[in-house]
């Protein structure tokens, strides 16, 4: 196994400490400390909670490719709370939005540190193409 450099570890502490605190913060909230109107709780389970358990395998099986797209998720609590910031100032609604963007800065470059580690990347689109080309070639001949 490699080993994680200090700087990998503290972004994944960072995206853990938003992850976690996102499952704890979200069914506290919308559950208990302000229930919200005219919506059912499996309604609020499957718009808010829901999201946030797909990702949580992964996480605690460390994979790097799930750090980086649960970062599509994390956006919709970022999104959430920055709609709900405009309306009013809430201790709630900040903490949501420290937790999401934690978990969105934490999961980012957790992923890229980590796929660096170990010698993962994404390949760019020039050098499939040629790669393609020099196949093709090849198989012509």
């Amino acid at each position: 196994m490699i080993k994680k450099h200090s700087k990998t570890k503290n972004f994944q502490r960072l995206a853990l400490f938003g992850y976690i605190g996102l499952l704890i913060l979200m069914p506290l909230w919308l559950f208990y400390i302000a229930p919200r109107e005219g919506h059912s709780n499996g309604f609020i389970f499957m718009i808010y909670i829901l999201p946030l358990l797909l990702p949580l395998k992964g996480i605690i099986q460390d994979k790097i490719y799930t750090y980086a797209w649960a970062n599509f998720i994390v956006m919709i609590y970022f999104l959430h709370s920055l709609t709900l910031l405009y309306v009013a100032l809430d201790i709630w609604v900040l903490l949501e939005l420290i937790f999401a963007t934690s978990m969105f800065i934490g999961c980012t470059y957790y992923s890229k540190y980590r796929g660096q580690e170990l010698g993962l990347r994404i390949r760019k689109l020039k050098e499939e193409l040629a790669e393609e080309k020099t196949a093709h070639e090849h198989h012509k001949n």
